[in-house]
Parts: C-alpha cells; sequence; structure tokens
C-alpha cells in the first residue's frame, strides 16, 4: 500500500485524487473511516481517535491497490503493509491562512503549525515505516500537478528524491519562535 501523509492543509486529498486517477488505485480515508465508524470523539475542539480500533479496520480495507490518506498513517498501519510513504510538508508561514480559513482554534493551528514546523508526522512515517520507504516533499511553492508528479514518480519507485526541510532553522533566522510557540 502507499501512504500520502502530512500535517493539515498540505495537500494530502487534493495529490491522492490526482494519483488514484492516474494510477488506477483506490483511496482510503483514515479520518473519514475514523468517522463513519464512531470512533472519534470531540476533546477541547480537537476529535480524539481511537487508534487502536481503526488500525484494526485499516488493515482489513487496505490492499495493494490503495492509497491510504490521513494525517494518522503512522499509527494506523503496519509497517509491513507499506510500499511507500509520502509526507507532504508546507511552510508554517503558508499554512497559517489555510488554518485561519478553515476556522481553526489559535489552540489547534498552534499545535499544527508546531508539527510541521518539528517535522513530527515525517519524523513518525520514518519511524514507523523506515527511511527508504519515507519521502518528504515540500508544497509550499510548486504546483498541484508538480507535487503529483513527484508523487507519482516515487510511487512508481522511478524516483527517490526527497526534499531537504528545516522549518524550525527558518523561523530561528527570522525571529518568529515566540510567533509559533509562544508557551
Amino acid at each position: 500500500m502507499n501512504i500520502i501523509t502530512g500535517n493539515p492543509g498540505t495537500g494530502k486529498h487534493t495529490i491522492a485524487k490526482l494519483i488514484s486517477k492516474k494510477l488506477n488505485l483506490e483511496i482510503i480515508d483514515i479520518n473519514k473511516i475514523a468517522i463513519e465508524q464512531g470512533l472519534t470523539k470531540k476533546n477541547n475542539h480537537a476529535l480524539d481517535v481511537d487508534v487502536n480500533k481503526l488500525k484494526k479496520i485499516i488493515d482489513k480495507k487496505a490492499s495493494e491497490n490503495s492509497i491510504l490518506v490521513g494525517h494518522l498513517a503512522p499509527y494506523v498501519i503496519d509497517s509491513k503493509n507499506v510500499k511507500v510513504s509520502v509526507v507532504l510538508r508546507k511552510s508554517p508561514y503558508r499554512l497559517q491562512p489555510i488554518y485561519k480559513k478553515r476556522k481553526y482554534s489559535t489552540k489547534k493551528s498552534l499545535e499544527n503549525l508546531g508539527s510541521e514546523i518539528l517535522g513530527i508526522t515525517y519524523y513518525d512515517a520514518v519511524r514507523e515505516f523506515g527511511k527508504k520507504k519515507t519521502f518528504q516533499i515540500d508544497t509550499s511553492d510548486i504546483s498541484i500537478s508538480a507535487t503529483a508528479k513527484k508523487v507519482e514518480l516515487i510511487f512508481k519507485r522511478k524516483s527517490t528524491k526527497e526534499d531537504k526541510i528545516d522549518w524550525l532553522h527558518m523561523i530561528l533566522k527570522k525571529g518568529d519562535m515566540q510567533k509559533f510557540f509562544p508557551y
């Protein structure tokens, strides 16, 4: 199974739709399944998910001809079932207006921005699936079609090129640490 993961707003679902059509793959949307199966509960404006139950459901639905999509991918799929994991990344400066448009609370925005800055989803994917199966792509300044092409080449194993991303260094250089980590 191929995976597209990353923080909210990085383009996961948009890219998955394009790739699934091109490569004739079924999309398995983690969040959709969690909601449909009643595995979520609200906790201070955020959704908590029962990842253990979700993992069992995903294991049954997953196949060679599917793309698993969602930020919870590193926590709900067994690494032995993973062919390739692509983590979409985006500059925190580009994510802020997306979160504002989605009406995320300040707390939720800061949690997601902090996660992106620190590369938590990427590092969790590497930890769960291994460095040889995990690739990161910076979606900040490239088109949807260019991103889809990069993902397609990685899925087909015609490319092992990933982007080097260090948002923490960037925000430190700009003096914006307090903006993103006000606590």
